[in-house]
């Protein structure tokens, strides 16, 4: 019997309408949002990527959970139906809702965080950075060494450099380990099995914890079935045991793999933590069988988590990421491959190969995209993820210059898809034009939410093209790079 193609699994019950934008108005509304995407509204957008966190769209059977929401303020059975969820997909017995994932980062990092502790990930995304910072403690990333090359086809670049981690565990101060799945700020690639296993190993050695940032839980699950070998007959829900078995504990925001617009949790094995974590949440978040939610909220999740492990819905999900990346592999445009769970990640470095660094090529290309087509991505690259020098206060770069297009779930059709593919293949056209840009303000933490931008003509010297005004708003950084390379 011939094999089907991969269509959604599903079908559209209710559309809201796209205001289609023309470029001239484009123009003004990324000058009036300081060239940051984030300050764009989303009315203004024709197809927005800029997240898959809460903004995909819920099934019929979540939006008739929210129905039987109860909003008791403690005991409500709806915290039961939600731990009940977690417990039978994940295995932890100590479920701590929260409002989102980051509220279970701060949670935890009121815990193992603070100076002098160091925080080993495999790749730490933004908010989990700056949870374990602002704490005092040192976010460190361990990313494998085969992440490196965005081009090459190694299967779990999402992975941990067990090397590196031994090297950091044997200097000290670190009180547990995490390690991000699938690897968001690594291009949304999995983890393996085998490289769990070998975290855990180290941790077992070290009598340290283990924590899995599980937001995207179920598309790792699936790549280790399609990409592991041994792992490719079995269910997708045992491949999820066999991942969180290996943990002693989750952080998750339940607006990604949750398949929920709001949500979170942390969940853990051993009850004293729990415990301890209870009574810090009442603080902030709210009583522990609602922790910041609403009961409806809390339907939502646990109904989204058992959809998540459906695989027709995963082969669906790897089809629709896998669909644009090798589409537009085929045009040439430097894509990391291979094709992730949740995202494009479009290579900015190679894409504007006559920016540097200083100019982050990610934030530039992320703007040409929403001037050419109104498509709103999001830079991750020097903006989001790059450091200081300990010494001098110099910047550094990230490891990538990369701009991810987030395919928020059940969302976008096909048809979609090829309009982001052909505005792609148009910025890349004129890709030798494009300017780069500067940061003017920017907030200490968390810049690329806050930050704004000036634009750097190519071939000018830096900050040739700014008015007085912004020229006077640089921050130090921009004025020590004065002598930027004639190249620019």
């Amino acid at each position: 019997m011939p094999k089907l193609p991969i269509i959604e699994p599903f079908r559209i019950k209710s559309v809201e309408p796209i205001r289609m934008t023309t470029t001239e108005e484009r123009v003004g509304l990324l000058q009036a949002a300081g060239n940051n995407t984030f300050f764009l509204r989303s009315e203004d957008v024709i197809i927005d990527l800029l997240t898959d966190s809460g903004t995909g769209a819920m099934s019929s059977a979540q939006w008739a959970a929210l129905m039987r929401g109860d909003e008791s303020y403690a005991g409500s059975p709806s915290f039961e139906r939600f731990e009940a969820a977690v417990q039978d997909i994940l295995g932890f017995e100590e479920v701590i809702p929260t409002h989102q994932g980051r509220a279970a980062e701060h949670l935890l990092f009121s815990i193992f965080g603070g100076a002098p502790n160091v925080i080993p990930n495999n790749s730490h995304f933004d908010t989990t950075r700056a949870n374990a910072e602002v704490s005092g403690a040192i976010a460190l990333d361990h990313p494998c060494l085969e992440s490196g090359d965005t081009a090459s086809m190694f299967p779990f670049k999402g992975n941990m450099d067990l090397i590196a981690l031994r090297a950091t565990l044997e200097c000290g101060n670190v009180p547990l380990v995490m390690v991000t799945v699938t690897n968001n700020a690594g291009g949304g690639q999995p983890v393996s099995l085998e490289n769990l296993r070998g975290i855990r190993g180290l941790c077992d050695e070290f009598k340290l914890p283990l924590f899995i940032d599980a937001c995207r839980f179920g598309e790792n699950a699936w790549f280790i079935k399609k990409r592991e070998e041994g792992q490719g007959e079995r269910d997708v829900t045992d491949i999820v045991r066999d991942m969180f078995d290996l943990a002693d504990g989750c952080t998750m925001s339940a607006k990604k793999d949750g398949m929920a617009n709001i949500g979170g949790f942390l969940a853990c094995r051993d009850k004293d933590l729990a415990d301890e974590l209870r009574r810090r949440l009442v603080v902030t978040e709210g009583f522990p069988t609602y922790g910041g939610l609403a009961g409806r909220d809390l339907e939502a999740v646990a109904q989204g988590l058992r959809e998540v492990v459906r695989e027709d819905y995963l082969a669906y999900r790897a089809a629709s990421i896998r669909y644009v990346v090798e589409a537009l592999h085929e045009r040439g445009v430097p894509v990391l491959r291979p094709p992730g769970g949740h995202a494009v990640f479009l290579d900015a470095a190679r894409f504007l190969e006559h920016l540097p660094w200083q100019n982050y090529p990610g934030h530039a290309l992320a703007l040409e995209l929403y001037l050419e087509g109104g498509i709103r991505a999001c830079e991750i690259g020097t903006v989001m993820l790059g450091g200081k020098d300990p010494e001098t206060g110099e910047e550094t770069p990230a490891k990538h210059e990369l701009v991810r297009l987030a395919i928020p779930r059940r969302t976008y059709t096909q048809s979609h898809m090829d309009y982001v593919i052909e505005i792609i293949d148009a910025v890349h056209k004129r890709r030798a034009t494009i300017d780069g840009v500067s940061i003017l303000k920017s907030p200490p933490v968390l810049r690329h939410f806050g930050a704004t931008f000036g634009r750097i003509t190519v071939g000018s010297p830096l900050g040739a093209d700014l008015d007085a005004d912004s020229v006077g708003e640089l921050d130090t950084r921009r004025v020590r790079r004065e002598t930027l390379d004639k190249d620019v």
